[in-house]
């Protein structure tokens, strides 16, 4: 079986990977032009100079490698290959632009991989003297990082056919981008702006100005938390803006197809999904509330204007806040730190392992303790929602947790090791990898270069579910048969 195996088994091509890289990189080039502008009527004419020192070299470049004859079938791993290079190169597109703003190389990589892993952690200790086209460009990059740049590519470059399906593919396995053809991609995308226009209104409605509104709720829907003020939500103004923007991150944190299965019959997880991400936040908030009570004794004015918040920001993987997380006490960190880690739902803008895994584990439990107690010839499956969960499936949902959890514990122990206190240093990784971008007040400018890079390896593995970056780093994806 091994050897039918690695004889059906094909590495990826180069004119392949090279000709569908110059089409994505032609996206990012048509992404950066949204910030080129904002610098120029913003008169940040340094920092518009650095986005076209970038943009142009890279849109020649993407043109070039976009001529090169490759055939239209795209092997999986190739698609794969496409999507984890994206998220790996845009960060590093960027960084030249943003340290127009006064940061060194690394800060600005870091922010950059933030920014596009929707992640929302920075080392800077302050972001209210920085340029209007530095905290346009941070939201702008987790927008489109949220939906995935892959999905604007299907939607509005990519023709009908082998190379969307296998993109869509790559990107259907990490299921925080959502994956489909190119008329699903366009259905996402509807709602995706959609969202964004009416989480813009809703804040202008509650007060907020217009470069505000437009840079919260960027970082809104993109469930990415980088925020134009140091206080974050308490420097957007109020309970009923705070609300707003907690209200926009949650529509978002919910699989996007949701809001088309809502004029539908069909019996698909979705709306349980949505359900189970409220009552996941519902159950954070109350515990959140007894630790902030009974253990810190904050009033009950004080808990019920923070837990909600809090929790749901963690939830979501939102990552906005209107407390300082370093003066929580270890009981309400450690709440945040599983709402985290769970995160939103499959399919959502959201980070974590997803509610949909942990159904998954929950119903595979119950079907192993069921089990004990019926006859040996009698068949159970896993099932959420009435649907029947398939062997790969749950195959699949499990060994994505497990690798999570091996991540964040490796991630944990470097922490550790170079004396950082534990539960701190387990806050900061889990926020990491869940991309969420809360953070303990470790994450700063003095944190060494090796944890920063830590970090950053954590953003990109949890944006990406691990499983990606396991197929470019696998030899066979480079070394065998070429189709």
């Amino acid at each position: 079986m091994a050897n039918q195996a690695e004889a059906l088994s094909y590495a990826a091509r180069s004119p392949v990977l090279a000709k569908y890289f110059g089409q994505l990189c032609l996206v990012v080039v048509a992404f950066g032009l949204l910030p080129l502008a904002v610098a120029l009527l913003s008169g940040e004419i340094p920092i518009a100079i650095r986005y076209v020192l970038v943009l142009l070299p890279l849109g020649l470049l993407g043109a070039w490698l976009s001529r090169i004859h490759a055939g239209e079938d795209v092997q999986v791993n190739e698609g794969v290959v496409l999507v984890a290079s994206m998220f790996a190169a845009t960060p590093v597109f960027m960084t030249y632009p943003l340290m127009g703003a006064g940061m060194s190389f690394m800060d600005a990589l870091f922010e950059a991989v933030s920014g596009v892993t929707t992640t929302g952690l920075s080392t800077l200790r302050t972001v209210e003297d920085k340029p209007v086209a530095f905290l346009f460009a941070r939201a702008w990059m987790q927008w489109y990082g949220g939906l995935g740049i892959v999905v604007f590519s299907l939607a509005l470059l990519f023709r009908p056919g082998m190379v969307a399906k296998r993109l869509s593919g790559a990107q259907a396995k990490e299921e925080d981008l959502v994956g489909g053809t190119k008329a699903h991609a366009r259905r996402v995308l509807k709602v995706y702006s959609l969202l964004t226009g009416c989480g813009i209104v809703l804040l202008l409605l509650t007060g907020a100005g217009f470069l505000d509104a437009v840079v919260y709720t960027l970082a809104s829907v993109s469930t990415g938390g980088f925020s134009p003020h140091d206080a974050s939500l308490l420097g957007l103004g109020g309970p009923s803006s705070q609300s707003a923007v907690i209200a926009v991150c949650l529509a978002c944190a919910v699989p996007l197809t949701f809001y088309h299965t809502i004029y539908r019959k069909s019996r698909r997880p979705d709306g349980l999904q949505a359900k189970s991400v409220v009552i996941a936040g519902l159950a954070a908030s109350v515990f959140l509330a007894l630790c902030l009570r009974f253990v810190q004794e904050f009033s009950w004015s004080e808990v019920l204007q923070v837990a909600p918040i809090m929790a749901f920001s963690a939830q979501t993987t939102a990552g906005f806040s209107n407390t300082d997380v370093s003066q929580l006490h270890d009981a309400s960190k450690l709440v945040l730190i599983l709402a985290m880690a769970v995160g939103g739902g499959a399919g959502s803008t959201a980070g974590g392992f997803k509610v949909l895994r942990l159904l998954t584990i929950v119903s595979l439990l119950q079907v192993t303790v069921k089990k004990s107690s019926l006859a040996r010839h009698a068949v159970l499956f896993p099932r959420i929602h009435g649907l029947k969960l398939e062997e790969r499936e749950v195959h699949e949902g499990v060994l994505i947790v497990i690798l999570f959890i091996a991540v964040i514990v490796l991630s944990w122990f470097s922490f550790v090791v170079m004396g950082y206190d534990s539960l701190d240093s387990l806050f900061e990784v889990v926020s990491a990898t869940g991309t969420v971008g809360l953070s303990a007040g470790l994450t700063g400018p003095d944190l060494p270069a090796v944890l920063k890079g830590v970090l950053c390896a954590d953003m990109l593995l949890g944006r990406l579910e691990i499983l990606a970056w396991l197929v470019v780093v696998y030899p066979g994806t480079w070394l065998g048969r070429r189709l």
